[in-house]
C-alpha cells in the first residue's frame, strides 16, 4: 500500500497560483501512476490530472487543460500540482492518488490521501 499525505493547500485570491506537492511512501512508484482530484462541496469527486510514474506520460482533466501541470520528482518520490490562473469554482479539497494502469489510460486507484483544502476567492 502506497501512503500519501497532501500539503500545499490554502486561501489565495482569483488569478493567484498553488503548487500542491504529495510524497508517497511505501512502495517503489515505478509501476505506479499518480493522480490529482478533487471534490468541491455538494458535488463528486472530479478527476484533475494524472502522471504515469515510469514515463511521465500526462492527461488532464477539462478544468485544468491550460492551467494546471502535474509532475514528479522522483527523487523524492513526490508529485507534485502547479495550479495558475485559479479561479473561484477551482475551490475544493484536493486528494492526491496512487494507482495501477495495465491497460492506459485505463485506471485502478488504490490509494487515497486525506486531501488539502483550495479556496479561491473572488
Amino acid at each position: 500500500q502506497v501512503q500519501l499525505v497532501e500539503s500545499g493547500g490554502g486561501l489565495v485570491q482569483a488569478g493567484g497560483s498553488l503548487r500542491l506537492s504529495c510524497p508517497a511512501s511505501g512502495r517503489t512508484l515505478s509501476n505506479y501512476v499518480m493522480a490529482w482530484f478533487r471534490q468541491a462541496p455538494g458535488k463528486e469527486r472530479e478527476f484533475v490530472a494524472v502522471i504515469m510514474w515510469s514515463t511521465g506520460t500526462t492527461r488532464y482533466g477539462d478544468p485544468a487543460k491550460g492551467r494546471f501541470t502535474i509532475s514528479r520528482d522522483i527523487a523524492k518520490n513526490t508529485v507534485h500540482l502547479q495550479m495558475n490562473s485559479l479561479k473561484s469554482e477551482d475551490t475544493a479539497v484536493y486528494y492526491c492518488a496512487a494507482g495501477r494502469s495495465p491497460n492506459w489510460p485505463s485506471i485502478i486507484y488504490t490509494s487515497w490521501g486525506q486531501g488539502t483544502q483550495v479556496t479561491v476567492s473572488s
